[in-house]
């Protein structure tokens, strides 16, 4: 799953540890979601939407499959 979280905290001008006290976790967790190393759960999610005043599709979207085109 791909996501536009690093672009959107960096437009609200927050770190990465700000955000992680925001939405309750680790400064790790929001790191590892930016890398695209670990999928949020939809809670998350939809915290991270909040904070960041974003849809969810405009935070995550999942990468087509080349095998589909």
């Amino acid at each position: 799953m791909k996501n536009s979280i690093k672009l959107s905290r960096i437009e609200r001008q927050l770190t990465q540890e700000e955000l992680a006290e925001k939405v309750g976790v680790t400064r790790q967790t929001i790191g590892l979601i930016e890398k695209e190393k670990y999928n949020p759960t939809i809670a998350l999610g939809l915290n991270l939407c909040k904070v960041l005043n974003k849809s969810l599709d405009q935070l995550f979207w999942l990468e087509e499959d080349v095998n589909e085109k």
